[in-house]
């Protein structure tokens, strides 16, 4: 199990006026996934994953403080569990694959992503 990138989540209250200054940011045109997921629109671009919602949406979302792809979700899972990690959710099917939600001895909350070859291109 390896970690393959760390997104940083930012949660705004509409996707299409946060978008232009991270393009800028991040010098791509566009971001490189964009799809609604229970009640959010949510895209990446560069290091970002931007989570879009109205406040009563995002709640649920806002305890995560990032997302980590792996190319294992099942390792990680185990790794996670066996230093005292808590599953909060899942794992369950997404948009791009799979995820879980851990919370990490100490608090941290994280999601980790494993995708799918179809949502990674």
């Amino acid at each position: 199990m390896k970690v393959l990138s760390t997104l940083a989540r930012l949660y705004v209250g509409d996707l299409d006026r946060a978008l232009p200054a991270l393009r800028e940011l991040t010098g791509l045109e566009e971001p490189g996934l964009r799809f609604p997921y229970s009640g959010v629109e949510v895209a990446s671009i560069g290091g970002f994953l931007v989570v879009a919602g109205t406040e009563e949406a995002l709640a649920p979302f806002r305890r995560v403080q990032s997302t980590v792809l792996v190319d294992d979700l099942d390792g990680v899972q185990d790794l996670l569990g066996a230093h005292g990690g808590e599953v909060l959710s899942g794992p369950n099917q997404v948009p791009t694959g799979r995820n879980i939600t851990v919370r990490h001895p100490g608090g941290v909350v994280i999601e980790y992503v494993e995708h799918t070859r179809s949502s990674t291109g």
